[in-house]
């Protein structure tokens, strides 16, 4: 297919026609059919590594360290993961009849048919190839559309899925959110969408008139509870990296913070002293080791919030700092932050983080329990007691206790939110499963 840089909805369904019509031999394809396209896939993605640090930055000025580790050797771990563990995934589950123990039965595991997935801006590459990835595996038929934030990522992306697959199989789109809208009012078997909850909502009315599933990876304000036992100097090194990665733009960033009043100083000193070390030199800040913010209007989004908070009595415990020009946030730390400021209302989405205090942990849980389920939390604690109090009176896509990410990197764990933060899950077999329908077969003895 030649690349088409604002389809239109004619061209659009003639696609998801021919993958209409296809869908039913890629679901028959075997598992060393689908471990072949992988591999090609996998292979395309090095062959264009360069090419994608290029547009990723283009679009986003991410380090290049950082795209080398999350859009190209985090993709194809993720690919080669496939590869490793398919056939096992594709076995049938046998299952004994309690009724009659002469009969068999079986849950296999077939393909959904054809998919649309829907890529963000902030990984532009890993959260669209990863989750094509266990598409293909679980042998569907796939539409893909990027964000039109990151357009250069797109057309390699673009280059990549026409050098390995027909377009009677996957076929990826550039262009405006018009195509986005346009692709959403055809009826896929299932919707895969990593953004925003408000777009999730979106995406969901339009699944909900042609019934198809879906996946929505969103996001929401993950907490981070620190406990009098933890060790604040590793918190706060593990929130000065956190707030770096990305610019802090990503889903399962740390968004806000319960201390102790008496750890407070200790925490915020050690979250300045450890950013200087990351970011500074000569006290100036290395801007290409850290993204900017994707667009103006985020920006002036994540400014607003900023000085509203200040307006209402925060305090600025370190960077504070925000360049409109090139749409630099410094890593920034807030406190004496109260619930009614609206940093607090919504996801940040930025190396900006609020800290609030606590007497008791139970103040902390009945303040989650009130609000949207986050996509992660994070507990640092010493005293397993806190712990298994946190995990047993909150709810969260996922969990990482002492430390940030790790439920997210670790691909033999699911990864998905709950609720306001993400309906479905994938990584690794989850992956597998999010893409494939659960058949049960029963097979009665011909005796």
């Amino acid at each position: 297919m030649t690349s088409v840089s604002q389809p239109t909805a004619k061209d659009l369904q003639r696609v998801f026609d021919l993958q209409i019509e296809n869908q039913w031999n890629v679901k028959a394809s075997t598992a060393a059919e689908r471990k072949a396209k992988l591999t090609k896939l996998k292979d395309a993605v090095a062959a264009h590594a360069d090419e994608i640090v290029a547009a990723v930055q283009s679009d986003t000025r991410k380090p290049e360290a950082e795209i080398r580790i999350t859009e190209v050797g985090g993709v194809m771990g993720n690919i080669q993961m496939n590869i490793d563990n398919l056939e096992e995934w594709m076995k049938p589950t046998p299952v004994q009849p309690k009724a009659n123990p002469d009969d068999k039965a079986k849950i296999t595991y077939e393909a959904r048919g054809v998919c649309l997935i829907l890529g963000p801006w902030n990984f532009p590459m890993g959260l669209t190839l990863g989750p094509l990835a266990a598409a293909v595996a679980a042998g569907n038929c796939c539409m893909v559309k990027l964000t039109d934030l990151c357009p250069a990522t797109a057309k390699v992306a673009g280059k990549i899925i026409r050098s390995v697959f027909n377009e009677n199989e996957v076929a990826l789109f550039e262009g405006d959110v018009s195509v986005a809208e346009a692709l959403l009012a055809l009826p896929f078997h299932h919707i895969f969408f990593t953004g925003s909850p408000r777009v999730g909502k979106i995406v969901m009315a339009a699944a909900a008139k042609n019934l198809s599933s879906v996946t929505l990876e969103l996001g929401g304000k993950s907490p981070v509870i620190v406990d009098e036992s933890a060790d604040i100097d590793k918190v706060a090194a593990d929130l000065a990296h956190a707030k770096q990665f990305n610019g802090g733009q990503a889903c399962i960033c740390p968004d806000y913070v319960f201390v102790k009043e008496a750890q407070k100083d200790a925490l915020t000193k050690g979250f300045a002293s450890h950013v200087k070390e990351n970011l500074y030199k000569d006290g100036k800040l290395q801007k290409e080791n850290i993204a900017q913010v994707v667009n103006k209007r985020n920006f002036d989004r994540v400014k607003g919030l900023f000085d509203d908070a200040v307006a209402k009595g925060a305090k600025v415990a370190a960077g504070g700092e925000f360049e409109a020009a090139d749409l630099t946030v410094h890593p920034t730390m807030l406190t004496d932050v109260t619930p009614q400021m609206k940093i607090m209302q919504e996801e940040i989405f930025a190396p900006v983080i609020p800290v609030m205090t606590y007497d008791t942990i139970d103040e902390v849980i009945g303040y989650i329990e009130a609000r949207d389920k986050p996509l992660a939390l994070y507990v640092y604690a010493k005293d397993q007691a806190v712990v298994d109090k946190v995990l047993t009176r909150t709810s969260s896509g996922g969990v990482t206790v002492n430390g940030v990410f790790s439920h997210y990197l670790e691909n033999q764990l699911p990864f998905g939110g709950v609720n306001t933060s993400g309906i479905g899950n994938y990584h690794g077999y989850f992956g597998f499963k999010t893409f494939s329908h659960e058949r049960s077969v029963y097979m009665h003895s011909a005796a």
